[in-house]
């Protein structure tokens, strides 16, 4: 059976599938989407076999979080290509990363004396750089780099808005470079 393309029809679908687990809504959302996710998949660089992976992974997604979509929200079909979005960038990731055997093994060669000392020198500077920026700068720098929060997190944590915390770390960042340049 031919699934219409009306967003409602669809949005009603989803809910079936979100509220009673209805493999027949599901195999008709299926059958209407997977060949286009697969397109989309293609169409963006992706070789077909692992498109037709991610495309079946996308569609088992939909399946397992059906109870997250919100009609109010966004469509089926944006809700469903934005999670083929971001499984493509997960599995573009994934390929970017070294694989363990592409990892060095033992140990690694001894630094040279002249490297070590540039960089115990370069590490005393930066402290002293940081040291000197004012504290509500240091402490976010401190926080984004050293503590790997994200720009968000730190906003949550200081209650501090976002856009002031982007500020604050743009301004230490350029006061660290000139001060290290």
């Amino acid at each position: 059976m031919r699934l219409e393309d009306d967003a409602a029809t669809h949005a009603a679908l989803m809910l079936r599938v979100a509220q009673q687990a209805d493999r027949q809504a599901f195999a008709q959302l299926f059958a209407h989407y997977a060949p286009r996710v697969k397109a989309f998949l293609m169409k963006s660089g992706t070789v077909p076999a692992l498109a037709e992976d991610c495309a079946q992974d996308v569609m088992a997604t939909v399946w397992r979080k059906a109870g997250q979509f919100d009609p109010s929200r966004a469509s089926v079909a944006t809700w469903i290509f934005t999670i083929a979005r971001n499984r493509r960038i997960d599995v573009l990731r994934r390929d970017r990363r070294p694989e363990p055997e592409d990892l060095p093994w033992g140990p690694e060669p001894e630094p040279d004396q002249l490297d070590a000392l540039a960089l115990q020198r370069d590490t005393e500077r930066l402290g002293q750089a940081l040291a000197e920026l004012p504290d509500e700068q240091r402490v976010l720098i401190e926080r984004a780099y050293f503590g790997d929060l994200s720009h968000s997190e730190i906003a949550t944590a200081t209650g501090l808005p976002l856009g002031t915390i982007k500020s604050r770390i743009r301004l230490a960042l350029e006061k660290l470079r000139q001060k290290l340049t």
